[in-house]
């Protein structure tokens, strides 16, 4: 198991950063800090509440110090959450910015999930021998994003896999490096929107695979489908707890459709995954 721990360390408050790294250095799941509230820390058997309250000044700084102090990075907030250093994601609420019917921003931050990114190799093993396209299924939370980061690294070993890496969350670079292993034959495309990412890679990068994660809008659909008709494997997870779930949803309709995937990889709570074959 692999973890950017200091990364995750720099952007807690001074106060708060002794006790998290005392009590959740191996077993931390999440941090959730609410104003007014003791901060709570999730464990992977149990659940631990601090004594002292979360100031303003608090939530300000971890989420000026997990946006590099960058208005640009910051704007990315309109997504309801940011990754920081280390691939570390960070769920925002409070009081938001509304434009012609979309939200655009949050203006008054008053609560973060802080999700801990850790990297457990060996985790996907046996995945890479299944045929075709796959589809990684489960609820926030779950592992999709390790599992996937699992699976380039064994399918890297003998063919070219290029990652479309939004937001830096599958490979997160700390000070230049990578904090994961990223496999032999990876290329990693970082910061770019999903649709237009995947077409970069398929016209650039002569990929064998080509792996995304977290699709969530018809744009991100309608480019995996154009790369999948090129002849290129696709890996790709999404928010479903089941096929049930994916095929009632109808932004999925397209990929469902499309007959492109062979394999579903549905994730459990415990983190553990089954396959099942894609209905033809």
């Amino acid at each position: 198991m692999k973890c950017a721990w200091q990364e995750l360390l720099g952007i807690l408050p001074m106060w708060l950063r002794q006790d998290v790294d005392k009590l959740g250095r191996d077993t931390l799941q999440e941090i959730r800090l609410r104003l007014g509230k003791p901060p709570e820390l999730v464990l992977k058997d149990r659940r631990i509440n601090l004594k002292r309250a979360v100031m303003a000044d608090d939530i300000h700084f971890a989420v000026n110090t997990a946006c590099r102090y960058s208005p640009w990075t910051a704007d990315g907030a309109a997504s309801g959450y940011i990754t920081a250093p280390g691939g570390h994601r960070i769920g925002l609420c409070g009081e938001t910015v509304v434009q012609n019917g979309s939200m655009t921003g949050i203006r008054s931050v008053r609560s973060l999930n802080i999700r801990v990114a850790r990297d457990f190799p060996g985790i996907g093993f046996g995945l890479a021998a299944y045929p075709g396209s796959m589809l990684i299924l489960g609820r926030p939370g779950w592992g999709k994003t390790t599992l996937l980061r699992d699976l380039i690294r064994q399918l890297s070993e003998k063919e070219n896999v290029s990652v479309v890496d939004e937001r830096g969350e599958l490979f997160p670079v700390c000070a230049g490096i990578n904090c994961f292993d990223t496999g032999k034959r990876t290329d990693v495309l970082t910061g770019c929107p999903k649709a237009q990412g995947l077409d970069a890679v398929l016209r650039t990068m002569s990929p064998d695979t080509i792996a995304v994660d977290e699709i969530t809008a018809a744009a991100d659909c309608e480019a995996l489908i154009r790369a999948g008709w090129c002849g290129v494997r696709l890996l790709a997870t999404l928010h479903a707890a089941s096929r049930k779930d994916l095929y009632s949803r109808s932004v999925y309709q397209p990929i469902v459709k499309s007959r492109l995937f062979e394999t579903l990889v549905i994730l459990q709570p415990d983190k553990s995954w089954r396959t099942e074959r894609m209905e033809p």
